[in-house]
């Protein structure tokens, strides 16, 4: 983007203009705000069972679903770096791929650092970058492959996840724990991240996409969760756990965060989807009063990184609030510090430097 003499001596004039400039995508960066505000909320916000007669309890939609919509805005990432709606080949699709892995690999040293202070949050970022790596073979597909890959996914990856994790107590490896048995088992989550990628290969200015990505989601939210209640209430939970080695499929008959279950796969991404369009529709008429939103969601890295140092330091007693003044601190925070960072620097830390990484070892894969 080229500047005029006036913005290139006043660098902040030249940022404030930018902004809902291509190549970001405002909406987009205000659903990742969102999501990271959402994670804070489910480390250290006090929250009650979900009744939607009852507010107060409203604040439990972060828990489980926040780290899905960041998952789902992961394979949003990956398909604009790999040409938005632009199908790449050749050096290009090579380069994009370089970009990719290298982003990965940073994002997993990263993420183990992390998980070595011993915050008390599990940390999604191995999962993550191991989701950008599975998400390689897929650059060339076009959104309905995609949607019909992530739909089987959904529906097939919770019986297998369930098989393999009950196939014996712990153990297995990095590797096992990332696709089958951790927080965020990989074998199911990919299926997010797919649907991001497929969401990304659509023309996401244009209204009717907007529009039909608010039915969508409407439409998978409702079916997932509807579904899961009324499996809940056929199918009783079992009154105790299943011995090592046995698997019970009744345990997917809930909606519960984290659980794992087509219906809360489904449930949530429709949740994550509707969220996304209902963010593209409002930077139409809101971008400038949700710009704090988009500054965390343009350093989501970085305001999750920070997030997880400052609990580290907190200790356990992040864990022990007796009110949600700590997490609101947090989001004050994140949206002031992120908002005055965007203005005054421009791009996170964390974000220019992955940037510069990437870009470097696609130039130097280019070259060779």
């Amino acid at each position: 983007m080229s500047l005029s003499p006036t913005d290139a001596v006043n660098p902040v004039v030249a940022r404030l203009r930018a902004y809902g400039r291509a190549p970001r995508i405002v909406g987009i960066d205000i659903a990742r705000g969102l999501a990271v505000l959402g994670m804070y909320g489910a480390h250290v916000g006090l929250t009650e069972p979900f009744d939607f007669a009852r507010p107060g309890t409203w604040l439990d939609v972060v828990n489980g679903r926040s780290s899905i919509l960041f998952a789902l805005l992961a394979g949003v990432s990956i398909a604009i770096i790999s040409g938005g709606t632009r199908t790449l080949d050749g050096v290009e699709l090579v380069q994009a791929r370089v970009r990719i892995f290298t982003r990965a690999a940073i994002i997993f040293g990263l993420g183990g650092f992390l998980e070595f202070l011993g915050s008390g949050i599990a940390i999604i970022l191995p999962t993550y970058a191991a989701l950008f790596v599975l998400a390689l073979p897929f650059l060339r597909w076009r959104s309905p492959r995609l949607f019909a890959l992530a739909g089987t996914v959904a529906l097939i990856a919770p019986f297998v996840q369930l098989i393999v994790a009950s196939g014996g107590e712990g153990g297995g490896g990095a590797i096992m724990e990332l696709l089958f048995t951790g927080h965020y088992p990989g074998v199911i989550w990919i299926a997010f991240v797919l649907a991001g990628v497929g969401i990304g290969r659509l023309d996401l200015a244009a209204i009717r996409v907007q529009l039909w990505m608010l039915a969508a989601g409407f439409v998978l939210a409702v079916v997932g969760y509807g579904g899961g209640v009324v499996a809940q209430a056929e199918v009783p939970a079992p009154a105790v756990s299943p011995p090592v080695g046995t698997v019970d499929f009744s345990v997917l008959a809930t909606v519960e965060a984290h659980s794992g279950s087509q219906f809360e796969v489904v449930g949530s991404a429709g949740f994550a989807i509707l969220v996304v369009a209902l963010c593209l529709l409002a930077a139409r008429v809101a971008k400038w009063p949700l710009f704090p939103v988009a500054a965390v969601g343009s350093m989501a890295l970085s305001a999750y990184t920070v997030h997880v140092l400052i609990v580290a330091v907190i200790g356990r007693d992040a864990f022990a609030q007796p009110d949600n003044g700590l997490y609101l601190g947090f989001v004050v925070g994140a949206l002031v510090a992120c908002s005055i960072w965007a203005v005054a620097v421009g791009r996170g830390p964390l974000e220019q430097a992955l940037t510069r990484a990437s870009r470097w070892a696609a130039d130097t894969a280019d070259r060779r």
